[in-house]
């Protein structure tokens, strides 16, 4: 955070500094340029003024522009023999007067509105293989001989500019470098004094035991941490209801799992002292084994509910033709216990939920029906899409006194049912994460006897 803080911040900062330097940087350009250019100037008027006209070497070919200019009179100009001066005098007709006659000839024209008050152009060219600054002057002359226009050319090689634009380059650099490091270690102070509540909360946390899942305080926190606080503890309390549920689980499961291990045992040693018959001491361990066998399914289911309880994403699936399965799976103790049997469930009803989860739940609360249900008594199941898709399992067992009703839904509560005492409990586990509800109602005759259990479930739609 505090890295992306700097970027955030420092970034844009040498990005601005980088534009206005090189801003300065043309500005002091122009700025040398229109200075020295001035020089040009100056130096093509004192040659301008040192020309005249004179009669021509016959009659015929008229007045004669005169240019007697020494190379000296430039020498004021140049500045600490750093830069070099070549200057061009062209007569009125573009014949070579004076100077260096080799020096490019100015092809241009003068501004309309020029900065000087004279006719003058300035442009960039190069003689003798050296970048030059290049000064032309129209200069009006006239005598007694006649008049005309010439046309003064002065230029300057640029080592005195450039030796300039470099120094006041460096001096701009070095200055905004200065103030991007005094910005840095402003933003970085600030950063890190910003950022003291997040590391001292971190500090905090890491020092925490591994297993303190208490409330974080959050009354002296920044209001910008206050969030991340509260979102913390929320966590903190999910995970330690998580653990708490799971240490409870782990100690029920073993008090339980140790009492048909015990009960096995017993048996056991009973048929190896041959205390009874060995047929009946095969029976008695199956039971106990089937026992042993139904709770540690249970415990299987409801610890996978636990894991899937965010992982398992809904489907889309037939309510009816997953009742038929399950059915068909338990048929074996339906024929077992000779009951007379009956299931509609001939439409298609879909639903859009997590399918073993619903398969789960269908399996316990008919294996409650069927464990409650008497011999030869009656068994049925109904599955329809309204007014909600659902199901519903009347059973013709005793049904539920208010005291089992009570605690029915408590894990490792069986009432006067026998078993584990798990299935109701995942029942209502699961119908509660598929946002189904689960309904318990004694079934009742015409004179208000208890006629059996109806078990509904409602999914949602």
């Amino acid at each position: 955070m505090r890295s992306r803080l700097l970027a955030g911040v420092l970034l844009p900062v040498v990005l601005l500094m980088t534009l206005n330097t090189w801003s300065l940087y043309r500005e002091a350009l122009r700025a040398a340029d229109l200075a020295y250019d001035r020089t040009l100037l100056a130096s093509a008027k004192t040659i301008g003024e040192l020309l005249d006209i004179g009669p021509g070497a016959t009659p015929e070919a008229g007045p004669q522009l005169r240019a007697t200019v020494p190379y000296a009179a430039l020498e004021a100009f140049e500045a600490d023999n750093r830069s070099r001066m070549y200057f061009k005098v062209t007569g009125f007709s573009g014949e070579m007067v004076s100077g260096f006659e080799d020096l490019p000839a100015w092809h241009g024209q003068i501004p309309m509105r020029g900065p000087y008050a004279a006719l003058v152009d300035f442009y960039d060219d190069t003689f003798r293989g050296e970048p030059v600054r290049v000064a032309v002057l129209l200069q009006p002359v006239a005598g007694q001989a006649g008049q005309g226009m010439a046309t003064v050319q002065v230029a300057e090689t640029l080592e005195l500019r450039q030796t300039l634009a470099r120094a006041m380059l460096w001096s701009t650099l070095w200055r905004q470098l200065l103030l991007l490091a005094v910005i840095s270690a402003v933003v970085s102070w600030v950063v890190q004094r910003a950022t003291l509540p997040v590391r001292a909360l971190s500090a905090a946390i890491e020092a925490r035991p591994a297993d303190d899942l208490s409330a974080l305080p959050v009354g002296d926190a920044p209001r910008e941490l206050q969030p991340l606080i509260t979102a913390t503890n929320d966590v903190m309390a999910r995970l330690a209801g998580l653990l708490a549920r799971q240490k409870r689980f782990i100690r029920d499961a073993s008090h339980q799992l140790r009492t048909p291990l015990a009960v096995l045992k017993t048996q056991v040693q009973s048929a190896l002292r041959g205390d009874v018959p060995p047929g009946q001491a095969l029976a008695e361990i199956g039971v106990t084994v089937d026992g042993a066998t139904r709770l540690a399914n249970q415990l299987l289911a409801l610890a996978k509910l636990e894991q899937a309880r965010h992982d398992q994403p809904p489907e889309a699936l037939d309510l009816a033709a997953l009742v038929r399965d399950v059915a068909l799976d338990l048929a074996p103790l339906i024929a077992e216990k000779a009951l007379e049997f009956e299931l509609l469930a001939d439409r298609p009803v879909p639903v859009h939920t997590q399918a073993w989860m619903v398969r789960e739940l269908v399996r316990n609360l008919l294996h409650n029906a069927l464990r409650a249900t008497p011999r030869g008594g009656g068994l049925r199941i109904e599955v329809g899409p309204s007014p909600s898709p659902g199901f519903v399992i009347r059973d013709s067992g005793p049904g539920l006194s208010p005291a089992q009703r009570e605690r029915l839904f408590e894990a490792f509560h069986s009432g006067s049912q026998g078993g584990s005492g798990l299935g109701l409990h995942i029942c209502r586990e699961i119908a509660t994460q598929l946002g189904a509800t689960l309904a318990l109602d004694d079934r009742l005759d015409g004179d208000g006897r208890v006629i059996g259990l109806s078990a509904g479930v409602s999914l949602p739609g």
